[in-house]
């Protein structure tokens, strides 16, 4: 498309442009969107496992000694911990 002066075809040249900016931002927040929920249940955050009743009794179980520092760490790995 040529540039023209006559009044019409320029406007025609801004919405091109403008119409261009705006998908490219439309695209940008759609992706961005995506990104943050497949993080969020995707299960990089997992608070429910932090008070579960399994890593309650492991943590009670290492306080009194049944189990050593290695054996607790391999189990609470084992959790999501």
């Amino acid at each position: 498309m040529m540039w023209s002066w006559d009044g019409n075809g320029w406007w025609w040249n801004w919405w091109f442009l403008a119409h261009g900016i705006s998908s490219l931002l439309s695209l940008v927040v759609i992706i961005v969107v995506v990104i943050v929920l497949a993080r969020i249940l995707g299960g990089s955050h997992r608070p429910h496992l932090q008070n579960s009743p399994a890593r309650t009794i492991l943590e009670e179980r290492y306080a009194k000694g049944e189990i050593d520092r290695d054996e607790y760490l391999q189990k609470k790995q084992d959790l999501g911990g």
